[in-house]
């Protein structure tokens, strides 16, 4: 099991402050002009005072502040999107036997994700995936929730069957206004067609979705060769086989078609998908991930 600091080690958690700060500033100088999003959910901050002039409408004078200087001055407000964040973890057990590095990897991009969700003043909300969907903390708003967010995760049991169909289908972030949605999973399922079927659902959510396949290199290219007896980690069945070069070389090309139909099936309803490696840098895949349009960087 893997403990706070094998995750969120103090030099981590510094490296994700810094990019929030990097990103709030990018996010100011992207407000100094016109925008336009086809998000729901904004709030009013005050930004500043300027004197009223005649005609306007009296109802945006601080009559406060009159009292005090004589003067009539009207209250300036700028107007910030509010985003609901939605993270799916998939806790199924693929994503952490044979390769821990994965459930490592799946987690830190959770936390980051939702560190800057928070920093941002968005509402975050945390789910895991496994043979159904469950809400694992209700909308959180606020840079001191990233605790409980650490917490929420490192309690994750990873274990058992993935039914990302019915995940997929059950989800409903609706109830909760429009939102930023990102699903972080290995997307294996019963066979190589569930991961296609389950997008399906997913173009029904409203809000913008960003699909993140983790994966290890040893998934694609496996270092075996001659009588082996392979387990599935999610079902327990075992087969014995012969493997040869040439049959790796198959596997290989089969692994390959199944991400490419993958990202076919994202890419026909505009769900954005990435692949993270887990020998890759975190954060220049983390980096890479934001730049992709996703609201929460520019928000």
């Amino acid at each position: 099991m893997l403990s706070r600091d094998d995750l969120f080690d103090a030099a981590f958690l510094d490296r994700l402050r810094m990019l929030a700060l990097r990103l709030r500033k990018r996010r100011q100088l992207m407000r100094r002009g016109a925008q336009s999003t086809t998000a729901t959910g904004f709030t009013r901050e005050f930004k500043d005072y300027r004197h009223y002039t005649p005609g306007e409408d009296y109802r945006g004078i601080d009559w406060r502040l009159y009292a005090r200087l004589d003067k009539l001055f009207v209250r300036l407000y700028e107007e910030t999107q509010e985003l609901n964040l939605h993270i799916l973890v998939d806790t199924s057990g693929s994503m952490a036997t044979p390769y821990a590095e994965k459930q490592k990897q799946a987690l830190r991009f959770a936390v980051a994700l939702a560190y800057l969700g928070l920093s941002g003043q968005q509402r975050v909300s945390l789910y895991s995936m496994n043979d159904g969907i469950k809400t694992e903390l209700p909308p959180l708003r606020g840079q001191g929730n990233i605790e409980k967010i650490i917490q929420a995760v490192l309690r994750f049991s990873f274990g058992g069957l993935t039914d990302l169909v019915k995940c997929f289908e059950d989800f409903r972030p609706s109830r909760q206004r429009f939102g930023v949605i990102f699903v972080i999973s290995d997307f294996y399922g019963r066979d190589v067609t569930t991961a296609s079927e389950a997008v399906s659902h997913a173009s029904a959510w409203p809000g913008e979705s960003h699909f993140l396949q983790v994966m290890h290199p040893g998934e694609r290219e496996p270092s075996i060769e001659g009588e082996v007896e392979l387990a599935e980690v999610e079902t327990g069945e075992r087969r014995r086989f012969w493997i040869t070069k040439k049959e790796v070389q198959r596997y290989t090309e089969a692994y390959d078609a199944f991400v490419e139909n993958l990202v076919k099936a994202c890419a026909s309803r505009q769900i954005n998908f990435m692949q993270a490696r887990t020998d890759e840098p975190f954060e220049e895949r983390f980096l890479e991930l934001l730049t992709r349009g996703a609201s929460l960087a520019g928000a």
